[in-house]
């Protein structure tokens, strides 16, 4: 067996099989199969398609390419995973009112790239929170809190980070065998009882159609089922952005206000909803809407907060986080209101440039290596169908500096459009796909 093999196989549009697929994985993970036949591989992947068993059993054969993670824990293991959006803090409620339910939460998440916010870089906004912990700590973790949010090891699907090095310079990104792979990889390797998918469709999403959230929603909710994961998928609305803040420092504000009962954002409501598929897919409650209703009572009642201030505390975040969480985020040197060029209502809100203005603002990456300041973006930010009074304000822009505020307010008003009618308003849950 050898790379070129399976290669020339793909080329002729015909699906290699598992064992094939398994080599070509290990190659990826121990470096004997170079960049340009990896190149080669998700070209040839791109311009054809590997159908339902072959995206199978890429995915299974990436997962199993570094470690698989078991738990010895009392209750179901469950976890989420989105696909990407602007002012998208999901997990940072989910998890904690998952785990207050007798759920463990190991969440092994990611940092920003491209106009999407980074989870990982959202809790290291927290001072002292460490989010790069050893294996035997992340168990231990989640055994004291029920859930723990970090990034993964270089032993968790290493197939799948040479790989996707690869797909980023070889315009093969969009390849939906690739995608799939990708994200069930790193997921499936946690080792999770069920999973649910926060599929994004929208202008602030990568999915931009429905027809295409939905074709990414099946191909994930039927591949992660033949891996033997109970899996659903929900299709959420990304046409604005979920919380009124992008930025780092910011979305754990709108995250806090939500937690500690101040503000039930959206961000509430998506997190009941994919808890609520996630409990019922565990066998922990009867139907979605009990499911539901019972994250909502744990938001609201404040039990989800303490176990987040307890998840904060275990990676070296501030013990009093939870009473006195203003105090301890970072603020930006400068704070500027972006006015209403005329009255009306907002229309329209371009969240992908929304994303990309915090980025440039230096609070998200263009490439891995580049810095974040935490305390930079936009907040306050109106939601579809807000009346506006020309002057009055529809974002707030946080910068290092004042030159970088302008251009970014300049932004804004070329994202958020403004219409004399009040518009149509999209669906926050579009549909939930199960297998």
């Amino acid at each position: 067996m050898d790379a070129r093999s399976i290669i020339a196989k793909l080329r002729r549009q015909e699906v290699p099989g598992r064992e094939e697929l398994i080599w070509f994985a290990q190659g990826l993970a121990d470096g004997s199969v170079s960049d340009a036949q990896a190149g080669a591989f998700a070209m040839a992947v791109c311009m054809g398609s590997l159908g339902a068993q072959g995206r199978a059993d890429l995915t299974i054969a990436m997962r199993d390419s570094g470690d698989v993670l078991t738990w010895d824990v009392d209750g179901p293991v469950i976890d989420k995973h989105s696909t990407g959006g602007v002012g998208d803090s999901v997990s940072l409620v989910l998890a904690p009112a998952l785990a207050e339910c007798g759920a463990y939460v190991p969440m092994i998440s990611g940092r920003g790239l491209g106009h999407t916010g980074g989870t990982l870089d959202k809790l290291e906004a927290i001072p002292g929170v460490n989010t790069q912990i050893g294996q035997d700590r992340l168990a231990q973790i989640l055994r004291e809190t029920g859930a723990a949010i970090v990034g993964a090891t270089g032993q968790i699907a290493p197939a799948d980070k040479r790989l996707y090095a690869v797909r980023d310079v070889t315009a093969t990104v969009e390849s939906l065998d690739l995608i799939t792979a990708s994200i069930l990889s790193k997921k499936l390797a946690a080792g999770p009882d069920a999973l649910v998918l926060d599929v994004k469709v929208g202008s602030g999403a990568f999915m931009k159609t429905m027809e295409d959230a939905r074709k990414l929603a099946t191909a994930l909710t039927e591949t992660a089922n033949a891996a033997g994961c109970r899996t659903s998928a929900v299709i959420t609305d990304m046409n604005q952005p979920l919380a009124p803040a992008l930025g780092n420092a910011l979305e754990i504000a709108e995250v806090m206000k939500v937690l500690t009962g101040s503000d039930m954002s959206p961000l509430a409501d998506i997190s009941a909803e994919l808890g609520g598929v996630l409990l019922t897919d565990a066998g922990m409650c009867g139907s979605v809407d009990e499911g539901r209703d019972k994250i909502f009572e744990i938001i609201r009642d404040g039990r989800a907060a303490e176990r987040f201030g307890r998840m904060m505390a275990a990676v070296g975040g501030p013990v009093q986080l939870v009473e006195t969480w203003a105090r301890f985020l970072p603020e930006a040197n400068v704070i500027q209101e972006v006015p209403a060029p005329r009255d009306g209502f907002i229309s329209a809100i371009d969240g992908e440039a929304l994303g990309l203005a915090v980025v440039a603002l230096g609070g998200g990456r263009q490439v891995e290596s580049d810095e974040i300041d935490p305390a930079v973006g936009i907040s306050n930010i109106l939601r579809l169908g807000d009346r506006v009074t020309k002057g009055s304000p529809i974002a707030v822009i946080h910068a290092a500096r004042e030159d970088a505020a302008r251009r970014a307010a300049e932004t804004v008003l070329s994202a958020i459009e403004i219409s004399d009618t009040t518009p149509m308003l999209p669906d926050l849950i579009h549909e939930r796909i199960s297998v």
